[in-house]
């Protein structure tokens, strides 16, 4: 096992925006399709010691708690970094104040790096690009505007081979629900899409089944508790071939203290859980 990780923090674009660039860079011939997913970069990519890991999560947890709700991100017309530079990206419009204070959270230790460019929030279409073909996008698809809402951000890991980037972990905007608040046994609930690593460490050390599919299948919805920072229980709800499935799990030494049901009160109040159970 390597002792560093390369990350990188993004603000990934939901579908069906997502499939619709992946269609823009396919067209214009982008490199990087299929190995990086469509993406607004907040920290590109930086050399972490495995054992800050926990640290990048922190951060990123502080970071989305701070983001009180979602971002209006609006996408304009391709442009480029011509002649500085040869990429060719969408600039990002709507809510930029907030996506550059977000941004600002991130970039702390150990999320931080020198910098080439100055920052300039953009999702990429093609990274050193032919002026020419620059150009002809440029006037081709003068007319793309697209306009959505992100509501977390994203810790992205390098896998090898490839290399190409997932996500490791995920944060909703929003300060996470407080229960037990004030006393010893204050817990913290966060929500996510996936079980991050330190999640699933405890899940594997517990030797408790992980069966929690892919982003795909639904949006799973991540519940997890943590007490002083240190993960005590993880809930999810996910959907199947055979309909909508839940679970809560709970460490060993932390039962007895109504964490389950906290967390199991917090998957029910998703709106979307009710949707996945009944299907």
């Amino acid at each position: 096992m390597t002792t560093r990780l390369r990350l990188g923090v993004a603000l990934l674009l939901p579908s069906p925006l997502a499939e619709e660039v992946d269609g823009l860079r396919r067209a214009v011939g982008d490199r990087s399709l299929g190995r990086v997913p469509p993406h607004i970069t907040l920290v590109p990519p930086v050399n972490v010691r495995r054992s800050d890991l926990g640290q990048a999560l922190a951060v990123l947890r502080g970071a989305a708690a701070a983001t009180p709700r979602p971002l209006s991100i609006a996408l304009g017309a391709p442009t480029s970094f011509l002649p500085a530079n040869a990429v060719l990206y969408l600039p990002v419009h709507g809510d930029v104040d907030a996506l550059h204070a977000l941004r600002q959270r991130v970039w702390a230790p150990p999320l931080t790096r020198s910098l080439t460019w100055p920052f300039v929030a953009h999702v990429t279409l093609a990274d050193a690009a032919a002026p020419p073909r620059i150009e002809a996008a440029v006037t081709a698809l003068s007319s793309f505007a697209a306009v959505v809402a992100i509501d977390r951000v994203h810790l992205l890991a390098e896998f090898r081979p490839g290399p190409h980037w997932r996500p490791l972990a995920d944060v909703a905007f929003g300060a996470p629900a407080i229960v037990a608040r004030g006393g010893p046994l204050s817990v913290e609930l966060v929500r996510s899409q996936q079980i991050d690593p330190e999640g699933m460490a405890l899940l594997e050390s517990a030797g408790a089944p992980v069966d929690l599919p892919d982003v795909a299948w639904g949006r799973p919805l991540v519940v997890t508790a943590r007490r002083e920072g240190e993960v005590v229980g993880v809930a999810a709800s996910w959907m199947t071939t055979e309909g909508g499935r839940s679970a809560v799990y709970v460490a060993s030494e932390h039962r007895r203290q109504g964490i389950g049901r906290h967390l199991e009160a917090a998957l029910r109040a998703d709106p979307s859980y009710t949707k996945r159970i009944a299907e």
